[in-house]
């Protein structure tokens, strides 16, 4: 399924963390926290900040999240990125 975000939002694919911390323990999924990191996937016609490939950081609460094809997106508004790793 194709999706497009419209004026100056962006669908970024959600980066899980890894399951385990350094020393070896399993965090259960109910310890996780919401994922802050994601991978642009798609941007609106008005985004200039960002682009498709990117590794971004966004607000703790931002965006909408949805599912497509059995992976997780959130829909961000441009202003709600924090920044991206370069």
């Amino acid at each position: 399924m194709a999706f497009k975000p419209l004026m100056d939002r962006v669908l970024a694919e959600l980066v899980e963390e890894e399951q385990k911390t350094e020393s070896g323990l399993i965090i259960p999924d109910t310890a996780k926290e919401k994922p802050q990191q994601a991978k642009v996937v798609e941007v609106g016609d008005d985004v200039e900040l960002v682009s498709k490939g990117d590794l971004v950081v966004f607000e703790k609460y931002a965006g909408n999240e949805i599912k497509i094809d059995d992976k997780n997106y959130v829909i961000l508004k441009e202003d709600e990125i924090l920044g991206k790793f370069v």
